[in-house]
């Protein structure tokens, strides 16, 4: 079976649940925003919200997908930077519990954190702090790395590393993985557009974006914009939320439909989506059907608070993802 290796922000999701706005307000978050904060403004914030209900996991987009191929029983591995502290440690351990074979290097910064302050309402505010995690540089890796696998994700975040990320496409490439990347937030995309233009035509065979990510990339929406992702790598997606997806290979397009659930938590709903999508392609399925196994499990991610699913609902999902997706 293909095996699956991931590289990119190695960050520990601490989800904290909120009794009331009150913390929000008082270290001045505007309510369902996400920012970037500094080690000091992270550290308050973990104090100042003791007591409080969390659950912690190892996150970033990237290792949100490879955690899902993992569960469908891929054989994945992970390659990020984490500190010398007790969340790289949590980190490390929480990829070995899911098998997730880890490539971490330590950085002198702290492990990254993203903490995601959920409201009664369902509401998410996060406050991310990077640390060590953006000092994973090219000069860390090495072919050695790829020996084994079949495919590299990479996910759009790691663009502010420009030559770690044309690196590490380069070496994935010259000994044959097949690469996609998941992009980041629109606002990213656009402000590298040249440079992704250029990795993409150069290294990527799957392109994955949200609506937003899509139009950023090539000016245009919907199908003008599928086409023009398409004419860049071999297959393009463009996910669409609670309108579906949209999957085109050459002239092969597919319209997925959506999987329907009771959903009260978005978060890592587009990175479990690439997991189900590459999940088909790890087992020569067709396009459409890929599209299918990405809509379960994009849905069912929903159905639970942050990007980790329990043992019931991965239950479910591998249900359900045997009636569409089979050998």
């Amino acid at each position: 079976m293909s095996k699956v290796i991931g590289m990119g922000n190695a960050l520990v999701d601490v989800m904290t649940i909120l009794k009331s706005d009150r913390k929000l307000k008082e270290f001045a978050l505007p309510k369902g925003s996400m920012q970037l904060v500094s080690r000091e403004f992270s550290n308050r914030l973990l104090a100042g919200t003791l007591g409080l209900q969390k659950k912690q996991s190892s996150g970033g987009s990237a290792a949100n997908t490879i955690y899902g191929l993992a569960n469908l029983g891929i054989e994945t591995g992970f390659v990020g930077k984490i500190g010398k502290d007790n969340l790289g440690r949590f980190f490390e351990n929480d990829l070995r519990e899911n098998n997730i074979n880890p490539v971490l290097f330590h950085g002198l910064e702290e492990t990254g954190r993203s903490i995601a302050m959920i409201s009664k309402d369902s509401e998410r505010t996060f406050a991310t702090y990077l640390g060590a995690a953006v000092d994973l540089h090219e000069e860390d890796i090495t072919a050695v790395i790829f020996k084994g696998y079949r495919y590299l994700h990479i996910e759009g975040y790691l663009v502010q590393n420009k030559e770690l990320i044309r690196k590490a496409m380069r070496l994935a490439k010259s000994h044959g993985l097949t690469v996609s990347i998941d992009m980041a937030s629109f606002n990213v995309v656009k402000e590298n557009r040249d440079f992704l233009e250029t990795i993409i035509h150069e290294y990527v065979d799957i392109i994955l974006a949200n609506e937003s990510e899509a139009e950023s990339l090539t000016g245009e929406k919907h199908g003008k914009a599928l086409s023009l992702m398409s004419s860049m790598a071999d297959i393009a997606v463009i996910k669409l939320g609670k309108k579906g997806s949209l999957v085109k290979r050459g002239s092969e397009e597919h319209t997925i439909g959506i999987e329907k659930v009771k959903s009260i938590d978005s978060t890592g709903a587009g990175d479990l989506y690439a997991a189900g999508f590459i999940y088909g392609l790890c087992k020569g399925q067709s396009l459409d059907i890929c599209g299918r196994t990405g809509a379960i499990l994009g849905a069912y991610v929903t159905t639970v608070i942050g990007a980790k699913m329990d043992e019931e609902t991965w239950k479910t999902v591998k249900e359900k993802v045997s009636e569409v997706c089979f050998d």
